[in-house]
């Protein structure tokens, strides 16, 4: 049962994790089941992601993610031989990246507690990953922790290194591999993101093509994802993003002209809050983010979202409760209790979680 105000106590069942993609059920992605949350009328309804179209109205601007997913999964032996594997997360200036190093056990990645700073990590090809200190470094360099500052020595650019050695990281949740081409969305089109931002993934060139015919603005935007906390649900650290100014000025036009400013995607949304001012103007910007949405920190930029269904404990929910509050305060809806009911009625009708899961809509 999720708690009647906040979402934060539910368990959710192994048969509601999505273990592998649409495609490989008999769906096409753009089949994915969509629960809408409608704000102002404090409404769910039930559809499919093809609908999407049905709850949008002409002006309104959809901000999507470009950002490629890479092959940041790398095979990794310790100074003691020990098969590990090191997830490329994000990279940062001056050469250097945070990786997590994950243990393998029966072929399912789990997090590797006993890294120390000043292990080099052998890579594939002659490669090797040094771990220089723990990330953040809150305490001493010999303390243990879950992502790391490296440095990487490759002998070849980046991009050919991943796509010849790398594959793309997957949890346990996930039973086979699959490549690539499976964790990007149709909007992919920069190389950067540690994992897929998969708020975009059940969109279809038709179903594009449908929004943009009917007057529905698209707008890009970059945020190279790092790791998931998947296990200690520790909020985001810096990742890098891209608002270019076009995206701004669309933003900022639409909100102007009481239309609606839907994010496709956690990501997005961090990416617009990073560049909003507290009047809720939008401006272009570049750099590493550290904006994190909570209730000391509310959304300024939208008032809708696009997104999968997050773990009771996931940072995340907190983001998704603003946005819940932003659309309310702006249609004059319902807020308090909408988030909770939504997921209760997405965990008694059997949504699907994670990456190549279904999709929620907030309006």
């Amino acid at each position: 049962m999720v708690s009647a105000s906040v979402v934060g106590d539910f368990v959710l069942p192994p048969s509601l994790e999505a273990s592998s993609p649409p495609e490989a059920r008999g769906l096409r992605r753009d089949e994915v089941r969509l629960l809408v949350s409608n704000i102002a009328a404090d409404t769910l309804e039930h559809a499919r992601f093809r609908d999407l179209p049905c709850w949008l109205s002409p002006g309104d601007l959809l901000v999507v993610n470009t950002s490629a997913t890479l092959n940041a999964s790398l095979p990794a032996t310790n100074d003691g031989g020990e098969q590990l594997e090191l997830h490329l997360s994000t990279s940062l200036p001056g050469g250097f990246w945070v990786v997590e190093v994950r243990a393998l056990s029966n072929g399912i990645s789990l997090p590797y507690r006993h890294a120390l700073s000043g292990t080099t990590m052998c890579l594939p090809d002659g490669a090797e990953a040094e771990l220089l200190a723990p990330y953040p470094l809150t305490a001493a360099r010999e303390a243990h922790s879950r992502l790391w500052l490296a440095a990487l020595t490759l002998p070849e650019p980046l991009l050919s290194y991943l796509n010849r050695n790398g594959s793309p990281i997957r949890y346990s949740y996930v039973t086979e591999r699959w490549p690539l081409t499976t964790y990007q969305s149709v909007f992919a089109t920069e190389p950067g993101s540690a994992e897929m931002p998969s708020a975009g993934r059940p969109f279809s060139a038709e179903l594009v093509t449908t929004l943009v015919s009917r007057g529905i603005q698209i707008a890009p935007l970059v945020l190279h994802t790092g790791v998931a906390s998947l296990e200690d649900h520790e909020p985001p650290y810096e990742e890098f993003y891209r608002v270019p100014r076009g995206t701004s000025d669309r933003v900022n036009a639409a909100r102007m002209s009481g239309q609606r400013v839907i994010a496709v995607g956690t990501t997005v949304v961090r990416a617009l809050e990073t560049v909003t001012d507290d009047r809720g103007h939008t401006s272009p910007g570049e750099g590493w983010t550290n904006v994190v949405i909570s209730h000391d920190r509310p959304v300024r930029s939208v008032n809708g979202l696009i997104t999968g269904f997050h773990e009771a404990k996931a940072t995340h929910l907190k983001m998704l409760e603003q946005v819940v509050v932003s659309a309310s305060r702006e249609r004059r809806g319902h807020s308090s209790t909408h988030l909770a009911r939504a997921y209760e009625a997405a965990l008694d009708a059997g949504y699907l979680w994670h990456e190549f899961g279904d999709s929620h809509l907030i309006i």
